[in-house]
């Protein structure tokens, strides 16, 4: 697993390179041993990129020892048995925005906690400034399990 750190005028960016699940997960796990209260992060990719295996990382990191799986059907999973209440979000069935204010996601992401949402570009108005955005891309010229996991945030 390699990092790259650099520092630009409008992001701070992260890029690593992974090169088997278990690097993915411990990229997500080095990430959920930094989160604080309040930190929401975008998680972008394709569908087979470890976005599933990164968040088992962050949960990890977090301390929370139950199963973490993507919450496709219920589109919040609350974990709160680690150090920092975690909120998985997987808001690619949302229909009408309006779904997200029904299950109270501002207490979400105005919280405590750290907020992971998947497919946020489908409720982008409602991503607040300060989240961070995760992207994990494939490469396979680079191998099968070659990751590239980029971290932006804007300053």
């Amino acid at each position: 697993m390699s990092h790259k750190i650099s520092d630009k005028t409008m992001n701070i960016e992260m890029d690593i390179e992974t090169n088997s699940p278990k690097e993915t997960f411990e990229a997500g796990r080095t990430l959920g041993l930094t989160a604080r209260p309040g930190e929401i992060y975008t998680l972008n990719g394709e569908l087979g990129v470890g976005k599933t295996v990164f968040t088992q990382g962050i949960a990890a990191g977090l301390g929370i020892a139950e199963h973490v799986n993507s919450p496709t059907f219920t589109i919040v999973q609350v974990y709160d048995s680690g150090r920092l209440p975690f909120y998985h979000f997987d808001v690619y069935r949302i229909g009408d925005i309006e779904e997200m204010d029904e299950i109270g996601y501002e207490d979400y992401f105005y919280g405590n906690g750290l907020c992971i949402v998947e497919w946020a570009e489908r409720i982008r108005e409602l991503i607040p400034a300060e989240a961070r955005q995760i992207t994990i891309e494939k490469n396979l010229e680079k191998g099968f399990a070659y990751r590239r996991i980029r971290i932006e945030r804007q300053q």
